[in-house]
């Protein structure tokens, strides 16, 4: 059963990647039309992530009174109306208005997920689970790019995954009762096949009041966190200006090669799920921010617009296996007794980086040139890099003195 049931898992988190990428994809057409700006998707963007800082911190305590059943539930109505809104919203107040439960929905559901296959799955699940977010990540642009394209309607692009959304809601509403019955199975076999038994005890565990930024890893590994969410949303929200402003892209072919990026991610959390079963998380982490560097430096180099689409190609590959690697190293790195409150934190701290350096960067585009756009995400690489190499640092140290 627990395994069927990763299907209803996976079909959240397409659900969660769905909306993600719908924005930076349609803005170009979106903005025109209802009277706004370029920069102003940094606003809706801002808006969005700060919902989702707001239900992931409270994510820890949501789970211990509803269940991730119903916080899954509950997440996913939210933005289903939420996405609905958008499609027939006249202006950006509106926008501004409906990113709130579009945000606070895909936050919870984001830290509840999260959690619920890192203490009850193994690594290949979680890379697998986040490579669904990639199938809804990239079906999005390429769903609003055919609307775009053939009846030049943003708004019917929104529509349509809105209606996708609340399908979902209804296969989660008759699979509720399951949420606890697995999550019981996996308890019961636990002593058997828990892979993190062994590495808990790398680390003492500090009593349940204890202050989490004191455990020793943890605020690097937040940064890392930060600058990962930072830079993918980054790409997926301005990626497609940058290709019209910048490259003089037409705006469908400029959604169409977004959904490309995010089918690197993808296709790279597909395959690291098999390499998972011989390679540990902090080298497929390492490797993966390796590959990131290199295609942010194609796309810094005047090259012709064809090796654009390369460079977005290899950073969604490289951003694959870190974001769900980091996850599900949480319980190891700093004990299961607590990785609900820190998945919840970490979650809080991603998506602070969703909200701040997009718009960051959009304001930065606006009083000067889209042709930015490369330095910054190579920049926010960079940063990713040493932070999740700090974290590694840490815990070979920790481990030689155990």
């Amino acid at each position: 059963m627990a395994t069927w049931f990763l299907i209803i898992i996976y079909l959240a988190f397409i659900s969660l990647g769905l909306p993600d990428s719908l924005l930076g994809s349609a803005w170009p057409v979106i903005w025109p039309d209802i009277g706004s700006s370029v920069g102003s998707a940094g606003i809706v963007s801002m808006i969005i992530a700060g919902g989702t800082i707001v239900s992931s911190l409270a994510s820890g305590t949501m789970i211990k009174r509803l269940g991730t059943g119903r916080i899954t539930l509950i997440s996913c109505i939210l933005t289903a109306g939420a996405l609905l809104g958008f499609s027939m919203a006249p202006s950006m107040v509106w926008l501004v208005i409906l990113a709130i439960p579009l945000g606070v929905g895909a936050g919870a559901v984001d830290a509840a997920l999260n959690h619920y296959v890192a203490d009850n799955y193994k690594a290949h699940h979680m890379n697998w689970l986040h490579c669904f977010w990639g199938v809804g990540a990239t079906l999005g642009p390429i769903i609003m790019s055919a609307y775009i394209a053939d009846h030049n309607s943003w708004r019917g692009g929104y529509a349509a995954v809105s209606i996708i959304q609340f399908t979902l809601v209804i296969i989660l509403l008759v699979t509720l009762p399951l949420w606890k019955r697995v999550a019981a199975i996996r308890e019961l076999e636990r002593p058997h096949n828990d892979e993190h038994v062994e590495s808990d005890k790398l680390q003492p565990e500090p009593t349940i009041k204890a202050n989490l930024f004191r455990i020793k890893g943890v605020k690097p590994s937040l940064m890392a966190f930060l600058f990962y969410c930072g830079v993918e949303s980054t790409v997926g929200l301005w990626g497609a200006s940058y290709l019209v402003g910048a490259r003089n892209i037409t705006a469908d072919t400029a959604a169409l090669w977004i959904s490309l990026y995010y089918g690197g991610i993808t296709v790279g959390r597909l395959i690291t799920g098999f390499i998972t079963l011989k390679v540990p998380n902090r080298l497929l982490i390492r490797y993966g921010q390796m590959i990131t560097i290199a295609g942010g430096i194609i796309l810094l180099l005047p090259l012709p617009v064809s090796f654009s689409l390369l460079g977005f190609i290899l950073i969604g590959l490289g951003l694959a296996p870190i974001y769900p690697g980091l996850l599900h190293e949480t319980p190891a790195r700093f004990g299961r007794e607590h990785s609900a409150r820190l998945m919840g934190y970490q979650m809080a701290v991603a998506y602070t980086g969703t909200t701040l350096l997009p718009p960051m960067f959009g304001l930065i585009a606006t009083k000067t040139s889209l042709s930015l756009f490369p330095f910054a995400v190579l920049a926010f690489l960079i940063f990713m890099l040493l932070s999740a190499e700090k974290v590694n640092r840490i815990l070979s140290k920790q481990v030689k003195v155990n």
